[in-house]
């Protein structure tokens, strides 16, 4: 039903996600293929170090980032480049732990159908009550495709164009903040960044049982709480200050 390849991340334990993924898209006559997940510690140090830089990490974000978060961005990566090595047009790139929806279909339609050059991603999940900038009709009943005023978390479903691949590769490599962290800085790369409203996907109750990294973390230090305050004045500065230039979505028309 859809025309972009749909790949979603899993890892070779996980066979349970796996197969209740791969349940979820047929019952909605969708074609999606496993993406194997990067197990991080299993990288050479060769590889980790040209993926991850900690004094990038330092600056950037707030606290250490674990080999879970460092995995995942790899296997993001890892979409983005099968992207670029084929000749789809763009890519529908899923986590494991989410809720596919009965609307999904007509959203990824709608959004294979828009203009080639005029976005780089489209992010299937949001909050429900999105700080939205700008809007129009997407599919019908009553989809829309937007624009944030600050764009939301959450790496766990969307749509990444050619364009949009190639510009989080050239820029994110190595990286230094959680890859869905990296995709709300959007004013550092130019990614033109639109969302589907309200959501097509929904958080799976496995998403509060991450496989990846440990979820009881210990409290912040006051240390970490400061520098976590400090990378929400540049992302809230930045948008702001490059608002003008942000995607709106009477560029996709």
């Amino acid at each position: 039903m859809s025309n972009i390849p749909i790949v979603y991340i899993n890892l070779a334990k996980d066979t349970e996600r796996h197969q209740r993924m791969q349940a979820q898209f047929s019952r909605l006559g969708l074609e999606a293929t496993r993406l194997p997940a990067v197990w991080w510690s299993d990288l050479p140090d060769e590889v980790q170090a040209r993926h991850f830089n900690p004094a990038l990490n330092s600056h950037q974000y707030f606290k250490p980032m674990g080999n879970g978060e460092k995995g995942c961005y790899c296997s993001h990566m890892t979409a983005w480049r099968q992207l670029l090595d084929g000749n789809a047009a763009a890519m529908a790139v899923f986590e494991d732990d989410v809720r596919l929806l009965p609307a999904l279909p007509q959203a990824l339609q709608a959004v294979a159908a828009l203009p080639a050059g005029s976005w780089d991603m489209v992010k299937l999940f949001g909050r429900a009550q999105e700080k939205v900038a700008s809007r129009r009709p997407l599919a019908e009943p009553s989809l829309e495709l937007i624009t944030y005023r600050r764009v939301p978390s959450f790496a766990t479903g969307y749509v990444v164009s050619r364009s949009g691949a190639r510009k989080m590769l050239a820029s994110r490599q190595p990286f230094g903040r959680p890859v869905d962290v990296d995709m709300r800085f959007w004013f550092e790369n130019g990614m033109r960044v639109f969302g589907v409203h309200p959501s097509v996907i929904a958080l799976d109750d496995t998403s509060e049982v991450s496989s990846i990294w440990q979820v009881k973390e210990p409290p912040a230090s006051l240390m970490q709480r400061l520098r976590k305050f400090r990378m929400k004045l540049q992302l809230t500065w930045g948008n702001a200050r490059h608002r003008a230039s942000a995607p709106h979505v009477s560029e996709t028309l």
